[in-house]
């Protein structure tokens, strides 16, 4: 038969530990190990059992006096401390030893998963169980609209405020009462081994009210399906992923309660020229060999609809960059804006005339020293091809 652990060792504090250190230590692995934040991890709930049951001890005098000097055997049928010892732990006896655990802990009645206070505080369940649900809205917008910000319409199938009840869900706009079912408290509640578990109620969903005449056109629930238009503003320098929140703009409540919001999520279209990188834009710009060669100035396109004059520097090569000081995005809430890249791809000519053929044979037959680059280039490769 396998030992049973030490109690102390479970709770991880040692034998000298002080009746504060060990509820600190209960406490803190019992918020670690709750069924509540373990759904159906079987080793979780275990763990948790075993730590109330160590604390379950070592919190009363007498028992951990007993468990001190005997051990596990203090516990067992036949043996004890002088004066009786203790039976052991039944089922039923540890049940209501687990509540009151928590109510030394936590305060109030206690032992349902569904809070540690005597199952939390009732109106905020259902406030809660009454609030309507968010919203997610997908928008592709432009790049444009990102770098100078826009207004969008938008349209939603959501649940709306029923008109005829006013939301109250009662056809004669009477209060609810008091659901029959769960008295008002919204949960259920029943036992389950050790452990005393809370539902839901089924029949008011929670809210601990029901309608006694329920409104003909929603059903009772205040509200219906219906096609809504929203107006929404992008402010100036949004990015991917930027998500927009819409205040009470998502399901209307049950029966008037708190409607959920609507959260817009942004996703940026791609652009033909330009490629963002945070507040800065950049863009690939073909720059023709004689420019390249020579020097001179090109026009590229900016972001917002203009055009802005480039000076290209003679013996230009592709890939040498060009900043473009204040000619990237705007930034989200601030008067600045970020820079504009420009990537020089020089451009090599095709269907050359005769004469442009000419003239180019003449170039390379007296350029020599005028490409650095690739004459050191070859240099080397007939060097390392002459060494073997």
């Amino acid at each position: 038969m396998a030992s049973k652990k030490d109690y102390y060792e479970i709770l991880g504090v040692a034998k000298t530990a002080s009746d504060d250190e060990i509820k600190k230590a209960y406490r803190k692995l019992a918020v670690k190990y709750h069924p509540d934040k373990n759904p159906g991890d079987k080793a979780a709930e275990e763990k948790f059992k075993e730590l109330s049951q160590a604390y379950d001890v070592l919190r009363d005098p007498q028992k951990k006096s007993a468990y001190d000097r005997f051990g596990h055997s203090a516990f067992e049928s036949g043996m004890g401390a002088p004066g009786g010892g203790f039976s052991g732990h039944s089922g039923r006896e540890y049940a209501t030893n687990f509540a009151d655990i928590f109510e030394d802990l936590f305060g109030g009645g206690g032992g349902g998963f569904g809070g540690f206070g005597g199952g939390g505080n009732q109106r905020g369940r259902a406030e809660a169980a009454l609030r309507g649900a968010d919203l997610r809205y997908n928008m592709e917008i432009t790049l444009e609209d990102a770098f100078s910000g826009t207004k969008k319409e938008i349209r939603v199938n959501t649940y709306d405020k029923c008109e005829p009840c006013s939301g109250t869900g009662s056809e004669d706009k009477s209060q609810a009462v008091n659901c029959p079912t769960c008295n008002g408290q919204g949960r259920i509640r029943s036992s389950q081994g050790f452990f005393s578990v809370e539902r839901t109620c089924s029949t008011c969903s929670g809210t601990g009210k029901v309608i006694k005449n329920p409104c003909k056109n929603c059903g009772g629930q205040g509200r219906i399906k219906k096609d809504k238009t929203l107006s929404v503003n992008i402010p100036a320098g949004v990015e991917e992923d930027t998500r927009i929140r819409l205040s009470g703009e998502g399901e209307a409540g049950i029966r008037g309660g708190q409607p959920g919001d609507l959260y817009i999520f942004l996703t940026l279209k791609t652009h033909k020229f330009f490629k963002r990188d945070g507040e800065d834009l950049h863009v690939r710009v073909p720059i023709k060999m004689t420019t390249a060669a020579l020097g001179g100035t090109v026009e590229v396109p900016t972001i917002d609809g203009k055009k802005a004059k480039v000076t290209v520097p003679a013996g230009t090569q592709s890939g040498d960059k060009f900043r473009l000081k204040d000619k990237g995005m705007s930034i989200l809430h601030e008067s600045m804006r970020g820079n504009m890249f420009i990537h020089a791809s020089v451009e090599t000519p095709k269907n050359l005339s005769k004469k442009q053929k000419e003239i180019l044979k003449q170039f390379d037959d007296e350029s020599k020293g005028s490409s650095p680059e690739s004459e050191g280039f070859f240099s080397k490769v007939k060097d390392l091809w002459g060494s073997e």
